[in-house]
């Protein structure tokens, strides 16, 4: 399953979280694949896009840079696995 994360940094939280990225690379944990992860430098905030069967490992990564950022996660779909239920809710409104 794909996962987006988003996250916004506050300006106090901005040098601790660029001194943990610079120290651990963002290493993910065990079963967690990034497919990729961009930073909007200067706004504070980037989003992230990672593959895992398992949402606890997505969670527990995030709750380890939870004290450094505000970090929302979403469930994300492909083209290929969205279309089947966006023709659902399409037959059912008509369209």
């Amino acid at each position: 399953m794909l996962y987006i994360i988003h996250w916004t940094i506050s300006a106090e939280n901005r040098n601790a979280a660029i001194t943990r990225f610079v120290k651990t690379q963002g290493a993910p944990p065990d079963g967690l694949k990034v497919i990729g992860r961009w930073h909007a430098i200067g706004s504070h905030q980037g989003f992230g896009v990672v593959e895992t069967d398992e949402l606890k490992v997505v969670l527990g990564w995030v709750l380890e840079w939870s004290d450094l950022m505000d970090m929302q996660v979403y469930p994300a779909l492909t083209d290929e696995h969205a279309a089947p239920l966006l023709m659902a809710a399409a037959s059912r409104i008509g369209g």
